[in-house]
């Protein structure tokens, strides 16, 4: 599925990630190589088996929201809303319109929630009350937010496992080009360090049990869970400029698709996300060559970096010289968020001529030959940049973002 092209821009951007609330402290700290994986501190992880993760430390929700809003919002929903207000605010955009629409996107909605509700039911304490599903299902964040902000167009919510956020760019994208809205509010967010998917994901050996995030590297073990928000505020670039709003940066391409392969395992030569690069290239009209820089999914398990790898070659040839990292060695996995925080990282790329590095690679597979960005890469001056996304049950993703 690939959708038409058409003149889009964004206009304002929005983070919360384990190495910095906002966008300006999310970038500084990624570029700088800070690593915000560390030992669980929200509760007693002592007996799992995995203990540390890309978890946001010192959260203080009343410090950015209403005290009877945060207390109407899940985790997950906090961190999306609190994106989504940066993204606005930088953006301008007046929201209070039928011409303005929101998608959220989210892998897990609030399983967080849910397990703790769960633990204290089976504990004897007051398990699920009158809100536990106005907390639990997926799309109360978008709904919470359009209501606060008085958004009356199409709103949704993508729940496509870690494609969730590209996934839900491309459907506000297709919902523009459709004449449905002249803007679009995507926000995304995720909250899954919980004890019940930690233990599911260990036992289907995801996870790192190091606690670990190593992209691309030979010591890679498997992922790290990371939790946050990330939020896009996408126009009609005529629209934009109509209203005198100043843009980050052009959305030239985007497009899904699925491996139809296995539910939890890449294809493992990579086709499915290949062919969906090439859809989002040619949907952007972009050649491969001229693409310069790659966030990669890079979830750092044994196979999928392969894989991606694999696929790379595929669009980019196996001797491609285009720069290539992910970010989830900064931030864990951020599921479905992490999908458009690693798209503001491509936006940031372009604005700023600076690429973020690897963090923690030190010895890279000779099986991912890629042109790593290392603290001594990182700057380049790049105009088109691309986000890919490989989700459980085959689901691809892939946003292609160009220079203003």
């Amino acid at each position: 599925m690939s959708a038409m092209r058409e003149n889009i821009v964004i206009t304002g951007m929005g983070a919360v990630t384990p190495i910095g609330i906002g966008v300006e402290t999310y970038w500084n700290n990624l570029t700088a190589g800070a690593c915000g994986i560390g030992e669980i501190s929200r509760f007693d992880a002592t007996a799992l088996p995995v203990q540390r993760a890309g978890e946001i430390r010192d959260f203080q929700p009343r410090d950015f929201l209403p005290t009877r809003l945060v207390q109407d919002l899940d985790r997950f929903m906090l961190f999306a809303y609190i994106a989504a207000e940066e993204a606005v605010r930088q953006s301008g955009l007046d929201t209070h319109s039928a011409r303005v629409g929101v998608v959220m996107g989210t892998a897990l909605s609030g399983m967080d929630y849910i397990g703790e509700t769960h633990t204290q039911g089976a504990s004897g304490g007051r398990g699920a009350g009158p809100k536990f599903l106005l907390r639990a299902m997926g799309n109360m964040a978008a709904a919470q937010f359009a209501i606060q902000h008085g958004i009356q167009g199409p709103s949704m919510t993508v729940q496509t496992a870690c494609s969730s956020g590209g996934d839900a760019i491309t459907l506000a994208a297709m919902l523009l080009r459709a004449g449905a809205a002249d803007a679009m509010l995507v926000m995304a967010g995720e909250a899954g360090i919980c004890p019940m998917l930690i233990q599911s994901l260990v036992r289907a050996g995801a996870l790192s049990k190091a606690g670990e995030s190593l992209p691309f590297d030979v010591r890679r073990s498997g992922f790290v869970m990371g939790e946050g928000g990330g939020a896009l505020v996408l126009e009609r670039a005529e629209t934009a400029a109509a209203r005198g709003a100043a843009p980050l940066a052009a959305l030239l391409g985007c497009a899904n698709n699925t491996d139809a392969y296995n539910p939890v395992s890449p294809h493992p030569e990579g086709l499915g996300v290949a062919e969906c690069i090439r859809l989002a290239l040619a949907d952007a009209q972009v050649a491969p060559e001229q693409v310069g820089y790659v966030n990669a999914h890079g979830t750092a398990t044994p196979l999928g970096d392969i894989a991606e790898t694999a696929a790379l070659h595929c669009v980019f040839g196996a001797d491609t010289r285009v720069a290539v990292s992910s970010t989830k060695g900064a931030t864990g996995h951020m599921m479905g968020a992490g999908g458009v925080t690693e798209v503001i990282a491509c936006v940031q790329a372009l604005r700023t001529g600076q690429l973020p590095p690897n963090t923690g690679l030190t010895e890279q597979d000779a099986r991912c030959a890629l042109n790593l960005v290392t603290p001594e890469t990182t700057r380049a001056r790049v105009d088109i940049a691309i986000s890919d996304a490989m989700g459980f049950g085959g689901q691809n993703s892939c946003i292609v973002v160009g220079k203003i």
